[in-house]
């Protein structure tokens, strides 16, 4: 069938279950193609963060990883692949839309071969830590490289990742810029007289913090953060999410003279109901190649204080939406945040701001439409080349 027709479509979604803005972003794109008539095939190694199995046209594939004694690693690549091959086969999927180079990238293309589906574009959508921390391992660069060679298209989340492929991966691949998107109707400020869901000081300025606490998102920063914010004026920090550094974190606030004022609440999955409460959100990311986190808090009306690193500059507007210091310069954090909590008139401002760019600039219909008309791009061009147009 020729693809101009545009028809309903079969998609398979592969991506990793866990909290990280891969993983939501590429659940939320399954939500909307399953809202717009198409069957959504999604395949992981868990059911990811808020993924909806009971949405109509969205079906959940669990990878199902062989625990041999012979194998001292479990081979998940090699099970991924042979989950992505059973559905493409058994469903006929019209497109494979991976998010993550490594593994699923490979697992896709190698599914492909399996399957014979050579008519089945494989598109790749590249997050971040994919390049700027598994592409630099001089082992893992090759298989990166052909990976996205391989692939019938490339989408990075930001302009800054982009160049991070031609720099890091050396890969002439072209590729597109879609950014990570988010639903104003759903990440929206808090109404006005709405308790908080922490237990926390009405009265008092709440700091929040939200990320899977890995180094590279700076934990430490976070902590140096509110430790200075707190000997200049009262404040509280409210820490969500968990990860390897966590528990440093935790014990160090906890054993400080503000424990009182400190609240970690762990992994949530409902951000939306958690964000709105924050009067600045701290994200202090030496590499992000976006920040869907710093996203979804504009969203909510929050202005956020992070680094000029990676994408994040083209997602906060500095001095606008929120403040952008240099990587590692936490007096300079410190002196944001007690400039935004002493001035109502300039914490209001920014969060109008931060509001109407996040509902504005980054839509999930704009996104979406995007990614369909690349796979029917994608579509045309593989019919093309095997002669079917």
């Amino acid at each position: 069938m020729n693809p101009a027709e545009k028809r309903r479509l079969k998609i398979g979604i592969v991506c990793y279950p866990t909290t990280g803005g891969s993983g939501i972003v590429a659940v939320e794109l399954a939500h909307a193609l399953a809202d717009r008539g198409h069957e959504v095939h999604v395949i992981s190694y868990a059911v990811p963060v808020r993924l909806d199995t009971l949405r109509p046209n969205l079906r959940f594939h669990m990878v199902h990883v062989p625990d041999y004694p012979l194998f001292e690693y479990p081979p998940y690549s090699l099970a991924l692949a042979a989950q992505i091959a059973e559905v493409s086969c058994k469903y006929d999927l019209d497109v494979m839309h991976v998010h993550y180079a490594i593994p699923h990238a490979i697992s896709g293309w190698l599914a492909r071969r399996i399957c014979g589906r050579s008519n089945m574009p494989l598109i790749t959508t590249l997050h971040g830590t994919d390049i700027t921390i598994i592409g630099k391992d001089k082992s893992y660069l090759p298989i990166t490289r052909f990976s996205l060679e391989e692939s019938d298209l490339v989408t990075v989340v930001s302009s800054w990742l982009g160049e991070k492929v031609r720099e890091v991966v050396k890969c002439s691949c072209p590729y597109e810029v879609v950014y990570n998107f988010v639903d104003p109707e759903v990440f929206k400020p808090r109404k006005n007289g709405e308790p908080r869901p922490f237990p926390t000081d009405p009265d008092v300025p709440v700091l929040m913090h939200m990320s899977n606490f890995r180094p590279v998102k700076r934990v430490q920063d976070v902590v140096d953060t509110f430790l200075g914010l707190r000997e200049r004026m009262r404040a509280q920090l409210v820490m969500i999410g968990d990860g390897p550094d966590a528990a440093a974190a935790k014990n160090q606030l906890y054993a400080s003279p503000y424990a009182d004022d400190v609240h970690f609440l762990g992994p949530q999955q409902n951000a939306e109901k958690l964000l709105p409460f924050a009067d600045a959100f701290l994200f202090p990311s030496n590499a992000e190649s976006f920040g869907l986190a710093a996203l979804e808090a504009q969203a909510c009306g929050v202005p956020v204080i992070g680094y000029t690193a990676g994408g994040l500059p083209e997602v906060i507007e500095h001095d606008k939406t929120g403040f952008l210091c240099e990587v590692g310069s936490v007096d300079k954090m410190i002196d944001a945040c007690e400039k935004l909590f002493r001035s109502p008139e300039l914490q209001q401002a920014m969060a109008q701001a931060a509001r109407e760019r996040a509902s504005t600039q980054f839509l999930l219909k704009p996104a979406v439409d995007r990614y369909q008309e690349l796979y029917w791009q994608a579509m045309v061009k593989l019919e093309s080349q095997s002669g079917a147009v």
